[in-house]
């Protein structure tokens, strides 16, 4: 089996060195608009870098999409041309619009998945399992700041993981939103039903947290993502009065959590359904949803400026980030007419939100 990787940026790169270390592939290709950056990455990893987008995707059974953001429908379409099953790196498109495209254009029986990495992340399956009858649920997705992502807001650049998370545990995207903040700190309250869940993201943080809290009648359960650790709290029967003050025993319980490195466990899960013929456990419907709901919390940012009005859904502010990854992606010519041209057009909206 052949897989190729569109993109050479950080998740691209990451893909590249996981398919490269499977047994059950047998090659590996790369392709990017930097020919340098492909040829030094396919140097790195033993891997083939691809003479132009074609090439790659007429000798791959399967291709990963890690090119930035506003370049996936484009790549995506030129996959659904040749047939090729892709897994997309989140979101699936730089808006709801272009994802409905993209859904509308690809034949039902066309692998689609996309890389919400979180969902293989062991804590949640594990969380699935306990999850009961929640009262209240916390999600926090805090980084420090970095010149890695300046040119799309925290929502589609972390939250959107905690979106993912809550619409898998609930299976419902049937949500009330509320929402304030910044491009760059933002908090939202989810009505699922009658539970309240508190979701904040920040790139302006001094500490790196990524964590789950759930309230239950009887017990409190918590999650790291970064240590896959999960927790369980358990209410005592009864308390105890010393000296007129309640002393409380909490039954402290560690859920065994077998610790594994999700992009792998996606990948694999990825060329699995490849193999097999089945769908991503991600489908293309599932994240145009995810992205969706993002849409609605992002809509409390306001304009910089000063009319302070906010400017049309998706149309967040534009950055030098996208204004590089234009110039990277014109620099060259792809050797498809289509896409070359459409990929001199202005970029609609900032980069790479991975």
């Amino acid at each position: 089996m052949e897989l190729g990787v569109f993109g050479t940026g950080n998740m691209g790169q990451n893909h590249v060195r996981l398919y490269a270390g499977m047994k059950n592939i047998d090659s590996v290709r790369v392709f990017d608009i930097n020919t340098a950056a492909a040829r030094k990455v396919a140097d790195q990893n033993g891997v083939i870098a691809a003479d132009s987008a074609e090439d790659l995707l007429n000798r791959v059974d399967a291709v990963s999409i890690c090119v930035p953001t506003p370049y996936h429908l484009s790549i995506a379409k030129l996959a659904i041309e040749n047939e090729v099953p892709m897994l997309i790196e989140k979101p699936i498109c730089q808006t709801v619009r272009e994802a409905r495209e993209l859904c509308h254009q690809a034949p039902s029986d066309l692998i689609v998945g996309v890389g919400h990495i979180e969902r293989f992340n062991p804590i949640v399956t594990e969380i699935k399992k306990i999850i009961r009858k929640p009262l209240f649920i916390d999600a926090r997705r805090h980084n420090p700041a970095s010149t890695r992502i300046t040119g799309t807001s925290v929502v589609e650049d972390l939250m959107i993981h905690d979106v993912d998370v809550m619409v898998h545990l609930f299976e419902s995207a049937d949500c009330e939103v509320v929402s304030r903040g910044t491009p760059d700190v933002c908090s939202a309250l989810l009505s699922f039903g009658d539970v309240p869940v508190s979701l904040s993201a920040s790139r302006k943080s001094s500490k790196k947290i990524r964590s789950i809290y759930i309230e239950e009648e009887d017990r409190t359960i918590e999650g790291d993502f970064m240590s896959q650790e999960v927790t369980i709290y358990r209410r005592p029967e009864t308390y105890e009065s010393v000296d007129e003050r309640y002393v409380q025993e909490n039954v402290i319980e560690k859920v065994l959590v077998n610790r594994v490195e999700p992009l792998n466990r996606e990948l694999q899960v990825f060329v699995n359904c490849v193999r097999e013929g089945r769908p991503f456990p991600i489908t293309r419907q599932e994240a145009t949803t995810n992205l969706e709901i993002c849409e609605r919390i992002a809509q409390c940012f306001s304009a910089v400026g000063e009319s302070g009005s906010r400017p049309p859904a998706g149309d967040l502010a534009r950055t030098r980030t996208a204004q590089t990854d234009r110039e990277i992606y014109q620099e060259s010519e792809i050797q498809h007419p289509g896409l070359a041209q459409e990929l001199r057009q202005p970029a609609p909206h900032p980069a790479d939100v991975r």
